[in-house]
């Protein structure tokens, strides 16, 4: 390994895996206020280093963060509602006014949906009225800011504290996505490919009039992305003054009901009518009997490659200003993708060769300071290990994988080396309880034999230590099996939906027991 690939490895530390939306609220998600702040303390507590989020941007049907209306913009459900309030911009009453859902554990995304917006079209609102008398002041302001040499990241943006910066400097995303959600409400819902065919194809007369026509609403998804960006950058910088990094989670793929696939049609395999040729998913696996078809549109690598990666540099550009380490989703899929017919099933598929190399030099040359995981899970081919080897950057280890009997199982410790990141199971994956529910036998006598843990209420403890003390350069831990919680915590079953993305964690249920018995093993193991 080189001097700038060892430069790509992760501090030895530890890390917890929680989204936003699964911190404790009264409002029924997480979000990025207070419960936030005292997340970030409980990890310095217990010697953690990372804190693992899984995408956070704007969720569409399904409720995914994997499917989103925008690779780059925020989630208006983690605006934190009592930081609008003491900007004036909301009142306490109003908030309690609503129905955000009963049970403290779960999501309620269609409460979120329904009540959500109107909330925040009442601090708009406000916040309007409260702006207007400043209009002529923001132009000096504005001329102060053309004189600043550098305002490339989102950080500088919000330490000016001023919204027309924020729109300036974020424009070549923000106007697309801000103009593609104010039509979506006027075309009631529906998705972009069923809009009428002048905007859909975005004439450009037809964007002019949609411009105008729509002008208090795409001010309105200005104001609720520079909210988001607000709160986002006071967290961030709140974590890493605490010695905490972030680390985000972005998928390969976007959905194609977004604003990314409306405004670049062209960088994607579309036929002459906007709908997808092929559509992205996997074939029979570990998951998924049947394979798996996702149905996110797939990028024209051809195309992408003769315009230098542009839109994939500014993507990783504005990841790399989020967060302080990037996980990049489904990294196989840079080597070759699974390509399914949009009329298919998964068996349909085919393997295609992907960018590869070419791309991991676009993604290093825009990361910045960031660094990046790859999700290199599923069937690993040579030229997946080959990459993998080439950019430096560390795979993942999960131990739910690791237990089939094979002594020779990548996914056991004594098999690691340092440059990777463990877990005890992903989003994706069943808890660590319901996994010993579903281990044959064979499997579950060799975790017994291979921990030296005959009882089953000591087993997770002992797999946690298993992570700690590998020499994986990281470890992460979902918060469920922090918790000892069974599958009904489990976050996500692919291949189904209306289920998942709910858990939710309950205030002061992620305790002193908890942090202490992390703490110990940080210190333990030297992490």
């Amino acid at each position: 390994m080189n001097m700038e690939q060892k430069s790509k490895r992760l501090e030895r530390g530890a890390g917890i895996l929680l989204p936003i939306s699964s911190l404790p609220s009264p409002y029924g998600i997480g979000s990025l206020g207070q419960e936030a702040y005292y997340f970030v303390d409980q990890l310095k507590e217990a010697g953690q280093r990372y804190w693992q989020v899984l995408p956070v941007g704007p969720t569409s049907f399904g409720d995914s963060p994997y499917q989103s209306f925008s690779t780059f913009a925020g989630n208006p459900y983690f605006i934190d509602l009592d930081m609008l309030q003491e900007e004036g911009l909301l009142k306490k009453e109003e908030i309690l006014s609503i129905d955000w859902g009963k049970l403290a554990y779960d999501v309620d995304y269609q409460k979120m949906y329904v009540n959500r917006f109107g909330i925040l079209k009442k601090a708009f609102l406000r916040w309007q009225e409260k702006n207007a008398e400043r209009k002529d002041e923001s132009v000096d302001i504005r001329k102060k800011i053309s004189e600043k040499t550098d305002l490339s990241n989102y950080r500088d943006c919000m330490n000016l504290s001023d919204y027309q910066d924020f729109v300036d400097k974020n424009r070549d995303w923000l106007e697309d996505y801000s103009l593609f959600m104010s039509c979506k409400d006027y075309f009631g819902g529906v998705e972009w490919l069923s809009w009428n065919e002048d905007i859909r194809f975005r004439e450009k007369s037809a964007l002019e009039y949609y411009r105008q026509l729509l002008k208090e609403k795409i001010e309105f998804w200005c104001f609720v992305q520079y909210k988001f960006f607000e709160q986002w950058s006071a967290l961030k910088e709140y974590a890493n003054g605490k010695g905490i990094q972030i680390i985000g989670d972005i998928p390969i793929y976007v959905a194609l009901d977004s604003a990314d696939v409306w405004a670049n049609p062209g960088q994607y395999q579309l036929d002459e009518t906007l709908h997808p040729v092929d559509v992205a998913g996997c074939p029979p696996d570990a998951f998924s009997d049947y394979g798996q078809k996702w149905g996110n549109p797939i990028y024209d690598w051809k195309v992408m490659e003769k315009d230098h990666f542009r839109w994939w540099k500014k993507r990783i550009r504005a990841a790399g200003s989020m967060y302080d380490v990037v996980r990049i989703d489904h990294f196989i899929g840079i080597v070759r993708y699974y390509a399914i017919p949009a009329d298919g099933v998964p068996v349909d598929g085919a393997f295609r060769e992907g960018p590869g190399a070419k791309l991991i030099e676009a993604i290093d040359e825009s990361i910045g300071d960031a660094k990046v995981i790859a999700e290199d899970l599923g069937v690993v081919v040579p030229g997946v290990r080959k990459l993998l080897e080439q950019s430096g950057y560390p795979g993942m280890k999960i131990l739910e994988f690791a237990f089939d009997g094979n002594r020779e199982n990548e996914y056991l410790p004594h098999n690691y080396e340092r440059n990777c990141v463990v877990y005890s199971g992903t989003h994706d994956n069943e808890t660590l309880l319901g996994y010993f529910d579903s281990l044959p036998e064979k499997g579950y006598t060799y975790l017994q034999d291979y921990t030296g843990v005959k009882k089953r209420e000591e087993l997770a403890d002992a797999v946690i230590r298993l992570a700690y003390q590998s020499v994986a350069d990281t470890v992460i831990l979902q918060m469920q099996d922090i918790l000892k919680k069974d599958n009904d915590a489990r976050m996500n079953l692919p291949s189904t939906i209306g289920q998942n993305w709910r858990w939710r964690l309950k205030k002061e249920e992620f305790g002193e027991k908890q942090i202490a018995f992390l703490a110990k093993l940080a210190d333990i193991y030297h992490r």
